[in-house]
């Protein structure tokens, strides 16, 4: 029996590492690209930025749009590290000294599930800190003010900006996933960011174009309080600008998820995409396990029998029929039709089923 760290599991572990590793990193090579030449649009529409902030955007964007391709390298990485052994004629050698399928793989799959760990606990909290840095150097260069609804232990908060100049509101309470506001506290500032005034409200409604507050008082330096049945205030927001920001856990680590789920429910926030990005972080471990189970299935033939070709491509469209999967259960998971958990776990348990089942067909008969 093959051991793990024996020579033999050393060498297989290490051939797997650095197929996938060398897969990311092509990965990342193209995001920046791609990143950079969407960047480089915004700025001649938008303003001219350098391109040394160009690139320093980028590079902490980059993390974050490359840890969504990591399964897909490990797909393909496994599938180059199979072909590699494969075509090399050390599998035809390994299985000769009697070494079966189950205990060539086990390095692959150790290895694999020590990259998932790291990705979960090391490699997503990083991203998401340079993502949200990366959101702030955006607003700085672009001139947007950022818009995301943050929440804290007393409430919501949203920093926005608008026609009047920018403002900051704080609710007690909110609804209808974020549209409409209670217990409402504005603080209006003009557009060279000084104080203008305090606006108190007992609701707050999103329109297009405006904030429309009910049962208002607006307190002014110098000026005693003023009450309207209905007061405006001026926004960029938009419903859907309002909605993607409250979806948003791009920026979110592993670690601050847990928080951010209770704090949301207090908040009377929706609280789905917290719980469903937190369950899909906790079971990405078993998906590149399952990754590496499904490169196994179409690459372990050997090159004389041919047909290695088809088989590499049946295989690609195998994972991309499992990522499509995937994100249809999130989506059901994010719209509150199904429990986070389930919605993570059974697509992982589904492609392990089936790779598993065709890996026994294949090998035992």
């Amino acid at each position: 029996m093959i051991a793990a760290f024996g020579t033999l599991g050393r060498y297989l572990a290490r051939r797997f590492l650095i197929t996938i590793l060398g897969t990311f990193m092509l990965c990342l090579l193209l995001i920046f690209m791609i990143d950079f030449v969407e960047l480089l649009r915004q700025s001649g529409k938008f303003g001219a930025v350098s391109a040394f902030k160009l690139i320093y955007m980028t590079l902490l964007r980059l993390p974050a749009y490359a840890e969504l391709t990591l399964p897909f390298a490990v797909l393909v990485g496994s599938i180059a590290a199979f072909l590699i052994l494969s075509r090399k004629s050390e599998l035809t050698v390994i299985r000769a000294a009697g070494v079966s399928v189950w205990q060539f793989m086990l390095p692959g799959l150790l290895v694999t599930l020590a990259l998932g760990v790291i990705a979960v606990t090391l490699y997503n909290p990083m991203a998401a800190s340079a993502r949200a840095k990366a959101e702030r150097l955006f607003a700085e260069a672009f001139g947007r003010q950022s818009s995301l609804l943050r929440t804290s232990g007393g409430g919501a908060w949203l920093r926005q900006d608008g026609a009047d100049g920018p403002s900051v509101i704080t609710a007690a309470a909110v609804a209808d996933n974020g549209l409409s506001l209670t217990g409402v506290m504005v603080f209006q500032y003009d557009a060279r960011h000084r104080f203008l005034e305090r606006i108190d409200a007992k609701t707050a409604r999103l329109n297009h174009g405006y904030w429309e507050l009910r049962d208002v008082w607006v307190t002014r330096d110098g000026a005693p309080p003023e009450h309207y049945s209905v007061y405006v205030v001026s926004t960029y927001l938009t419903p859907e600008r309002v909605l993607d920001a409250l979806g948003s856990v791009i920026s979110l680590s592993f670690w601050q998820l847990p928080g951010l789920i209770e704090i949301a429910e207090k908040a009377g926030l929706p609280a789905a995409r917290y719980r469903v990005q937190y369950q899909l972080l906790l079971s990405r471990p078993a998906l590149l396990l399952v990754m590496v189970l499904l490169g196994a299935t179409v690459s372990l033939r050997s090159f004389r029998f041919g047909g290695i070709q088809t088989m590499v491509v049946i295989g690609m469209g195998a994972g991309f029929s499992f990522f499509l999967l995937a994100e249809v259960a999130r989506q059901i998971g994010v719209a509150g039709l199904a429990p986070a958990g389930v919605v993570a776990w059974v697509p992982a348990l589904v492609g392990c089923c089936v790779a598993l089942w065709v890996l026994v067909h294949q090998e035992d008969g």
